[in-house]
């Protein structure tokens, strides 16, 4: 059994998570490089009995809380993540914390990830002497596109690996209090394309003397949409969006070229692996069509986040055992947004949980999502967070998977 009180000593510090949490909220950063982030985490967990880890190509540390008996092989090392980075976009919440820094916002969330994740510290070290074995607390720079967590495997800052590794996201427009998760795909893979459609530009009343590219890209947008529904089983979800198209300089200029970009996201290496060499076939053979060329780039992104079972149900026991069977939710289907704790799942069997962050007694389905620069979080749900991820780190040592 987990320790009874484990929700009760999360609440108790509840001022020192929520007051972490604003203070890096009101001075994001951003990419790689989340410095002064760091160091408000270092210095509200300076008095605990840590062993730092820092450096290489990112701000990232991994904190290794190593308990007070000998781990059980097999299960004797757990891993919890929190991310640290922001996003470019103004912030317009009106908060008393709200963004110093033009540009910057806390809009995913990261700032209460951090949090939550500096709070199970606490939690955990103030139970050292019983655990047995290992907790790396991975705090993490560079989510929101950047590879974060790649580079600080790469880094060798994850070693030895954990035999396991968990962490949690918010959704403000989800139930206060209540988590989420499922076994398999839980996050899309997130891949960038580029499409230059080339033709001969010239005077736009004389279009039969060019080569004009600009139907030729609008036909290669809605042919992309027709080979997702004719090439792709529709239960195996596939997403190809084109978010911006760029041509032109005039009014009465037809242009040489016209450049696509979007993304594409899949939940099957397979399936992944098929889109890229499909959306370059579509937009060649459109091209070719119209008697023109076209040249496509696929930027590798994210990989599928995919959840182990054992993982999933050992979240889903220490919900029921915390807080109460009717705060767990098995989603239906994955979310085709993406994560970049996809690159340590991919290493280790673990797991990523949703925490629905509306405020309490609000209708959360017309909550601001992640993402809006109006987001909102009711942070008295943010001690539950803690709570969830220390149990697990327990449960893990305790017995492992079984």
């Amino acid at each position: 059994m987990l320790h009874p009180d484990l929700l009760d000593s999360a609440r108790a510090i509840s001022d020192r998570i929520v007051s972490l949490r604003r203070a890096i909220h009101a001075e994001p950063e951003l990419g790689l490089n989340t410095p002064k982030t760091l160091a408000k985490v270092r210095a509200a967990l300076a008095h605990l009995p840590l062993e730092w880890r820092e450096g290489g190509s990112t701000t990232g540390a991994v904190a290794t809380l190593k308990g007070g008996k000998p781990g059980v092989e097999g299960h004797g090392r757990v891993l919890l993540r929190g991310d640290m980075d922001a996003l470019p976009m103004d912030e317009h919440t009106g908060l008393e914390f709200a963004s110093t820094t033009p540009g910057r916002m806390h809009s995913c969330g990261h700032d209460t990830h951090t949090a939550m994740l500096a709070g199970a510290a606490e939690l955990l070290c103030a139970r050292r002497e019983e655990i047995a074995g290992e907790v790396q607390f991975m705090f993490q720079p560079g989510e929101e596109g950047f590879h974060g967590a790649r580079h600080m495997l790469d880094d060798g800052l994850i070693a030895p690996m954990p035999q396991a590794a968990f962490a949690l996201h918010i959704m403000p427009n989800a139930r206060h209090g209540a988590f989420a998760g499922r076994a398999g795909a839980l996050m899309a893979s997130a891949d960038q394309i580029e499409i230059v459609v080339e033709g001969r530009g010239g005077h736009a009343s004389m279009p039969h003397d060019t080569l004009d590219p600009v139907p030729a890209a609008c036909a290669v947008v809605t042919a992309l949409q027709a080979m997702v529904t004719r090439r792709f089983n529709a239960a195996d979800a596939v997403v190809v969006t084109v978010t911006m198209i760029e041509a032109g300089t005039a009014h009465n200029v037809i242009p040489d070229r016209v450049t696509l970009r979007g993304t594409l996201r899949t939940l099957t290496p397979r399936n992944r692996e098929r889109a890229h060499e499909l959306v370059a076939e579509t937009a060649r053979g459109i091209a070719a069509g119209y008697g023109l060329s076209a040249s496509v780039t696929v930027t590798p992104g994210f990989p599928v986040t995919m959840c182990d079972e054992r993982a999933v149900a050992l979240g889903r026991g220490v919900t029921g055992e915390l807080f109460g069977e009717g705060d767990w939710i098995t989603l239906p289907a994955p979310i085709m947004g993406a994560e970049d704790f996809s690159y340590v799942l991919e290493q280790v069997p673990g797991a990523m949980f949703f925490l629905g962050v509306a405020r309490e007694g609000d209708d959360w389905r017309s909550a601001c999502s992640i993402h809006s620069p109006r987001m909102y979080v009711d942070e008295t749900a943010l001690p539950r967070g803690s709570a969830l991820l220390a149990g697990c780190a327990l449960r893990f040592l305790e017995r492992g998977f079984d």
